[in-house]
């Protein structure tokens, strides 16, 4: 399926938010997340199921200054 991730056109597998994150390799216990334009928290992203075009950004901390 195509979704838009941070502004990328990806073609991903997933059907679920949390399965995304694992497929993209995103790991941690800190990450921000939203599905077009609505945050998504951590405890929904098993159960948030995806749709084509949806737009998901995916936001991880970064050290520096």
């Amino acid at each position: 399926m195509k979704v838009i991730v941070n502004g990328e056109a990806l073609v991903i597998a997933s059907t679920n938010l949390a399965d995304l994150l694992q497929e993209l390799d995103y790991e941690g216990e800190w990450l921000a997340t939203a599905v077009n334009a609505e945050l998504i928290h951590r405890e929904e992203r098993g159960t948030l199921k995806l749709k084509p075009d949806d737009r998901i950004e995916i936001l991880s901390p970064r050290q520096g200054g």
